[in-house]
């Protein structure tokens, strides 16, 4: 499996895996319209992407509430305002299948009839300027023909369904740090989730499954990391010579130096912030783990600072 395959891997997430069971998308699209309390599990129609286009575009979940209304709802820990787009490519993929489904005659006269969208971003991170509502049009210029808007959802102390899973996820960091990515940080976010009645009905009776997708994107991010750190090394190393050719053309320790600089890539700083964040190393520790030189240390900690 090449990386960008294993990045898209990732998307099989707690989250997916939570809310494609059709009591927890029922809760799902209750905690976003509350005043539909008839709504059945039969109502709500798992319609999740997999693997539409060649590329491997797919979403976290979506659902299809009788024939009024489509959900896409993703899930995001790590804010990116390019979410808008692909949620954009989800939702016309998502409308093709419907169309082919129900067999519209998109080319005749008539208005054929869709079910109106309704799409969400689930923000699990900690940044607190992350806007309520993202546009498409925020990644345009000037005045376009299409507009698409997502609304971001975070945790709100209500207890719902979103709630619970946003403080899952909360708490499964909170273990990440103290823990690294152990069993034991696995162990004791279930814990603490049945303890606390986060998603406790679910992960009583799923415990396994959890811990085993959990497990899995652990040892993703090992790789992904090893990889980064790789890519950043051999940047780095082609840095290092890069300066010594030009010191020796210019004679002046400053093309040393330069080199070198330009060899710490912003991949060796993401791992290297990686491993301070979610292994709570301290900078000496990430350094030494990643095997930079002693020597070399003190210029990688200034541009850590």
């Amino acid at each position: 499996m090449c990386m960008s395959e294993m990045r898209y891997a990732i998307k099989d997430s707690v989250f997916t895996f939570v809310f494609k069971q059709p009591e927890y998308a029922r809760k799902l699209y209750l905690a976003l319209h509350p005043e539909d309390t008839d709504v059945t599990e039969a109502d709500c129609k798992l319609v999740t992407l997999e693997n539409v286009l060649t590329t491997g575009l797919y979403n976290d979940v979506g659902i299809q509430v009788r024939d009024t209304l489509i959900l896409l709802v993703e899930a995001q820990s790590i804010f990116s305002i390019n979410i808008v787009l692909r949620i954009f490519l989800y939702l016309a993929a998502t409308y093709k299948e419907y169309a082919e489904e129900h067999k519209l005659n998109l080319y005749g006269t008539a208005a054929v009839t869709i079910p109106r969208p309704e799409l969400y971003v689930v923000y699990t991170g900690d940044r607190e300027d992350v806007p309520d509502v993202l546009y498409l049009s925020n990644l345009y210029e000037g005045d376009g023909s299409a507009e698409v808007k997502v609304k971001v959802l975070r945790g709100n102390g209500t207890g719902d369904i979103v709630d619970q899973y946003v403080r899952f996820c909360k708490i499964a960091d909170e273990e990440r740090k103290k823990h690294g990515r152990t069993q034991r940080a696995i162990d004791e976010t279930l814990r603490r989730c049945i303890e606390e009645n986060v998603l406790a009905p679910f992960l009583a009776t799923r415990q396994k499954e959890v811990a085993e997708i959990m497990v899995t994107l652990f040892d993703q991010e090992k790789v992904m990391e090893m990889h980064d750190y790789h890519i950043a090394q051999a940047a780095r190393e082609d840095g290092l010579q890069e300066g010594r050719v030009k010191g020796r053309a210019e004679g002046r320790a400053e093309g040393r130096a330069e080199g070198r600089a330009e060899g710490l890539t912003e991949g060796a700083l993401k791992v290297i912030r990686g491993l301070m964040k979610n292994m709570g190393l301290s900078v000496e520790q990430a350094l030494a783990t990643v095997g930079i030189p002693e020597a070399e240390r003190p210029k990688y900690e200034s541009l850590l600072r």
